[in-house]
Protein backbone atom coordinates (compact mmCIF):
# COMPACT_ATOMS: atom_id res chain seq x y z
CA UNK A 1 0.00 0.00 0.00
CA UNK A 2 1.62 3.67 -0.82
CA UNK A 3 2.58 5.55 1.89
CA UNK A 4 0.05 8.23 1.20
CA UNK A 5 -2.64 5.82 0.86
CA UNK A 6 -1.66 4.23 4.01
CA UNK A 7 -1.46 7.72 6.22
CA UNK A 8 -4.70 8.94 4.61
CA UNK A 9 -6.38 5.96 5.79
CA UNK A 10 -4.64 6.20 8.61
CA UNK A 11 -5.72 9.56 9.54
CA UNK A 12 -9.37 8.27 8.57
CA UNK A 13 -9.12 5.32 11.16
CA UNK A 14 -8.10 7.54 13.51
CA UNK A 15 -10.18 10.02 13.29
CA UNK A 16 -13.32 7.25 13.64
CA UNK A 17 -11.63 5.22 16.19
CA UNK A 18 -11.02 8.50 18.85
CA UNK A 19 -14.14 10.58 17.95
CA UNK A 20 -17.26 11.16 16.41
CA UNK A 21 -16.23 13.04 13.93
CA UNK A 22 -18.46 11.93 10.53
CA UNK A 23 -15.68 10.25 8.67
CA UNK A 24 -16.10 7.10 7.41
CA UNK A 25 -13.38 4.36 7.44
CA UNK A 26 -11.28 3.17 4.60
CA UNK A 27 -9.18 0.59 4.31
CA UNK A 28 -7.77 -1.36 7.99
CA UNK A 29 -4.92 -3.29 8.46
CA UNK A 30 -2.27 -3.51 11.05
CA UNK A 31 -0.09 -1.03 8.85
CA UNK A 32 -2.95 1.49 8.32
CA UNK A 33 -3.77 0.77 12.44
CA UNK A 34 0.08 1.23 12.87
CA UNK A 35 -0.63 4.40 11.07
CA UNK A 36 -3.72 5.58 13.36
CA UNK A 37 -2.21 4.85 16.33
CA UNK A 38 1.28 7.16 15.31
CA UNK A 39 -1.60 10.27 14.46
CA UNK A 40 -3.43 9.65 17.82
CA UNK A 41 -1.60 12.41 19.46
CA UNK A 42 -2.82 15.12 16.43
CA UNK A 43 -6.33 14.10 17.15
CA UNK A 44 -6.05 14.60 20.61
CA UNK A 45 -4.95 17.96 19.75
CA UNK A 46 -7.56 18.23 17.86
CA UNK A 47 -10.26 17.29 20.07
CA UNK A 48 -8.21 19.84 22.56
CA UNK A 49 -8.62 22.44 20.94
CA UNK A 50 -12.38 21.76 20.14
CA UNK A 51 -13.06 21.25 24.22
CA UNK A 52 -10.86 24.21 25.15
CA UNK A 53 -13.49 26.19 23.06
CA UNK A 54 -16.25 24.43 24.77
CA UNK A 55 -15.03 25.72 27.82
CA UNK A 56 -14.13 28.91 27.17
CA UNK A 57 -17.53 29.78 25.53
CA UNK A 58 -19.35 28.10 28.55
CA UNK A 59 -17.09 30.18 30.99
CA UNK A 60 -18.37 33.26 29.69
CA UNK A 61 -21.66 32.67 30.33
CA UNK A 62 -22.20 30.67 33.29
CA UNK A 63 -19.61 29.72 36.56
CA UNK A 64 -16.18 28.12 35.65
CA UNK A 65 -17.50 24.84 37.54
CA UNK A 66 -20.21 24.87 35.26
CA UNK A 67 -18.25 25.61 32.14
CA UNK A 68 -16.05 22.67 33.34
CA UNK A 69 -18.74 20.16 33.90
CA UNK A 70 -20.29 20.84 29.98
CA UNK A 71 -16.45 20.27 28.88
CA UNK A 72 -16.48 16.88 30.42
CA UNK A 73 -19.26 16.23 29.33
CA UNK A 74 -18.69 17.27 25.48
CA UNK A 75 -15.40 15.26 25.90
CA UNK A 76 -17.40 12.25 26.63
CA UNK A 77 -19.85 12.88 23.64
CA UNK A 78 -16.96 13.19 21.16
CA UNK A 79 -15.76 9.98 22.29
CA UNK A 80 -18.23 7.78 22.80
CA UNK A 81 -17.66 7.55 26.62
CA UNK A 82 -15.63 4.89 25.00
CA UNK A 83 -12.25 5.45 27.18
CA UNK A 84 -14.44 5.99 30.26
CA UNK A 85 -16.07 2.08 29.58
CA UNK A 86 -12.35 1.41 28.85
CA UNK A 87 -11.24 3.03 32.16
CA UNK A 88 -13.79 1.20 34.11
CA UNK A 89 -13.57 -2.38 32.37
CA UNK A 90 -9.88 -2.16 33.20
CA UNK A 91 -9.83 -1.15 36.40
CA UNK A 92 -12.71 -3.45 37.60
CA UNK A 93 -10.28 -6.15 36.15
CA UNK A 94 -7.29 -5.19 37.76
CA UNK A 95 -9.61 -5.08 41.16
CA UNK A 96 -10.44 -8.29 41.04
CA UNK A 97 -6.78 -9.91 41.01
CA UNK A 98 -7.52 -12.32 38.37
CA UNK A 99 -5.16 -12.75 35.45
CA UNK A 100 -5.04 -13.52 32.33
CA UNK A 101 -8.31 -14.94 30.73
CA UNK A 102 -10.09 -14.84 34.08
CA UNK A 103 -9.34 -11.17 34.08
CA UNK A 104 -10.35 -10.48 30.38
CA UNK A 105 -13.27 -12.27 31.27
CA UNK A 106 -14.48 -9.55 33.35
CA UNK A 107 -13.21 -6.81 31.23
CA UNK A 108 -16.12 -8.36 28.90
CA UNK A 109 -19.06 -8.12 31.35
CA UNK A 110 -21.83 -5.18 30.42
CA UNK A 111 -21.80 -4.07 33.94
CA UNK A 112 -19.44 -1.54 35.92
CA UNK A 113 -18.35 -3.05 39.09
CA UNK A 114 -17.29 -1.08 42.71
CA UNK A 115 -13.84 -0.40 41.47
CA UNK A 116 -14.51 0.97 38.20
CA UNK A 117 -17.51 3.44 39.19
CA UNK A 118 -14.81 4.91 41.94
CA UNK A 119 -11.95 5.25 39.25
CA UNK A 120 -14.63 7.15 36.73
CA UNK A 121 -16.35 9.36 39.75
CA UNK A 122 -12.52 10.30 40.77
CA UNK A 123 -11.05 10.83 37.19
CA UNK A 124 -14.05 13.12 35.76
CA UNK A 125 -14.05 14.96 39.25
CA UNK A 126 -10.25 15.47 38.78
CA UNK A 127 -11.03 16.65 35.15
CA UNK A 128 -13.61 19.50 36.15
CA UNK A 129 -12.41 20.13 38.88
CA UNK A 130 -8.64 20.87 36.48
CA UNK A 131 -10.75 22.22 33.87
CA UNK A 132 -12.39 25.01 36.60
CA UNK A 133 -9.10 26.28 37.05
CA UNK A 134 -8.14 26.25 33.62
CA UNK A 135 -11.03 28.40 33.12
CA UNK A 136 -9.72 31.09 34.74
CA UNK A 137 -6.07 31.49 32.83
CA UNK A 138 -5.74 33.35 29.92
CA UNK A 139 -7.12 32.22 26.94
CA UNK A 140 -3.87 31.28 25.12
CA UNK A 141 -2.63 29.58 28.37
CA UNK A 142 -6.43 27.84 28.52
CA UNK A 143 -6.46 26.26 25.14
CA UNK A 144 -2.63 25.49 25.55
CA UNK A 145 -3.55 23.99 28.35
CA UNK A 146 -6.85 21.51 27.30
CA UNK A 147 -4.72 21.00 23.73
CA UNK A 148 -2.20 19.47 25.76
CA UNK A 149 -3.76 16.99 28.34
CA UNK A 150 -6.25 15.63 25.31
CA UNK A 151 -3.44 15.23 23.10
CA UNK A 152 -1.31 13.37 25.68
CA UNK A 153 -3.94 10.99 26.52
CA UNK A 154 -4.40 9.84 23.00
CA UNK A 155 -0.28 9.98 23.01
CA UNK A 156 -0.69 7.15 25.91
CA UNK A 157 -2.41 5.20 23.03
CA UNK A 158 0.82 5.45 21.10
CA UNK A 159 2.97 4.36 23.77
CA UNK A 160 0.72 1.16 24.54
CA UNK A 161 0.72 0.79 20.82
CA UNK A 162 4.95 0.27 20.74
CA UNK A 163 6.69 -2.49 19.13
CA UNK A 164 7.14 -5.25 22.13
CA UNK A 165 3.95 -4.62 23.72
CA UNK A 166 1.80 -8.24 22.63
CA UNK A 167 -2.23 -7.94 22.51
CA UNK A 168 -4.08 -9.68 25.19
CA UNK A 169 -6.65 -11.78 22.64
CA UNK A 170 -5.64 -13.22 19.27
CA UNK A 171 -9.00 -10.38 17.78
CA UNK A 172 -10.14 -7.03 18.70
CA UNK A 173 -9.00 -3.94 18.52
CA UNK A 174 -6.07 -4.89 20.69
CA UNK A 175 -4.77 -7.66 18.09
CA UNK A 176 -4.81 -4.96 15.40
CA UNK A 177 -3.08 -2.16 16.70
CA UNK A 178 -0.55 -3.71 19.40
CA UNK A 179 3.22 -3.56 18.31
CA UNK A 180 2.27 -1.10 15.22
CA UNK A 181 4.44 2.11 16.04
CA UNK A 182 7.92 2.05 15.75
CA UNK A 183 10.33 4.44 17.64
CA UNK A 184 10.41 7.16 15.31
CA UNK A 185 7.02 7.82 15.49
CA UNK A 186 6.93 7.48 19.68
CA UNK A 187 9.17 10.17 19.39
CA UNK A 188 7.76 12.08 17.08
CA UNK A 189 4.65 12.22 18.83
CA UNK A 190 6.06 12.84 22.44
CA UNK A 191 8.27 16.38 21.40
CA UNK A 192 5.40 17.82 19.33
CA UNK A 193 3.16 17.03 22.74
CA UNK A 194 5.95 18.52 25.29
CA UNK A 195 6.04 21.68 22.44
CA UNK A 196 2.38 22.28 23.01
CA UNK A 197 2.87 22.00 26.94
CA UNK A 198 4.93 24.85 26.90
CA UNK A 199 2.69 27.51 26.80
CA UNK A 200 0.19 25.58 29.42
CA UNK A 201 1.53 27.26 32.76
CA UNK A 202 1.78 30.97 32.36
CA UNK A 203 5.46 32.27 33.88
CA UNK A 204 6.77 28.28 34.22
CA UNK A 205 7.39 26.50 30.74
CA UNK A 206 8.87 24.08 32.15
CA UNK A 207 5.60 22.72 34.00
CA UNK A 208 3.77 21.70 30.91
CA UNK A 209 6.31 19.28 29.61
CA UNK A 210 7.05 18.28 33.03
CA UNK A 211 2.99 17.41 33.35
CA UNK A 212 3.78 15.61 30.16
CA UNK A 213 6.45 13.50 31.09
CA UNK A 214 5.40 12.34 34.65
CA UNK A 215 2.17 11.27 32.89
CA UNK A 216 3.81 9.04 30.53
CA UNK A 217 5.95 7.37 33.11
CA UNK A 218 3.11 6.55 34.63
CA UNK A 219 1.16 5.15 31.32
CA UNK A 220 4.33 2.72 30.69
CA UNK A 221 3.95 1.82 35.00
CA UNK A 222 0.46 1.16 33.94
CA UNK A 223 0.91 -0.90 30.91
CA UNK A 224 3.86 -2.99 32.13
CA UNK A 225 1.32 -4.22 35.38
CA UNK A 226 -1.68 -4.79 32.69
CA UNK A 227 0.68 -6.64 30.39
CA UNK A 228 1.54 -8.72 33.56
CA UNK A 229 -1.74 -9.43 34.41
CA UNK A 230 -3.64 -9.78 31.63
CA UNK A 231 -1.09 -10.65 28.71
CA UNK A 232 -1.40 -8.10 26.86
CA UNK A 233 -3.49 -4.46 25.72
CA UNK A 234 -6.54 -4.97 24.61
CA UNK A 235 -9.04 -1.68 23.67
CA UNK A 236 -10.19 -1.37 27.15
CA UNK A 237 -6.85 -1.00 28.26
CA UNK A 238 -5.82 1.50 25.26
CA UNK A 239 -9.07 3.37 26.95
CA UNK A 240 -7.87 3.47 30.17
CA UNK A 241 -4.72 4.80 29.46
CA UNK A 242 -6.02 7.73 27.50
CA UNK A 243 -8.33 9.08 30.49
CA UNK A 244 -5.56 8.22 33.36
CA UNK A 245 -2.61 10.15 31.29
CA UNK A 246 -5.07 12.86 30.78
CA UNK A 247 -6.45 13.40 33.97
CA UNK A 248 -2.02 13.45 35.31
CA UNK A 249 -1.45 15.97 33.16
CA UNK A 250 -4.67 18.22 33.77
CA UNK A 251 -3.64 17.62 37.36
CA UNK A 252 0.30 18.59 36.42
CA UNK A 253 -0.78 21.50 35.17
CA UNK A 254 -3.05 23.48 37.61
CA UNK A 255 -0.54 21.93 40.93
CA UNK A 256 1.10 25.25 42.00
CA UNK A 257 4.21 25.38 44.42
Amino acid sequence: MPAESRFLAGTRLALTTFTTLPVRAGRIDRPVAGAAMALAPAVGALLGALLAGVLLLTAAVAPPLVAAGVTVGAAALLTRGLHLDGLADTVDALGSYRRGAAALEIMKKPDVGPFGVVALVVVLLVQAAALADLAGRSWPACVAAVVTATAAGRLGVTVACRRGVPAARPDGLGALVAGTVGPPALIVGAVAVALLAVGAVPGRPWQGPLAVAVALAAAFLLLNHVVRRFGGITGDVLGATVEVVTTLVYLGLVLSG
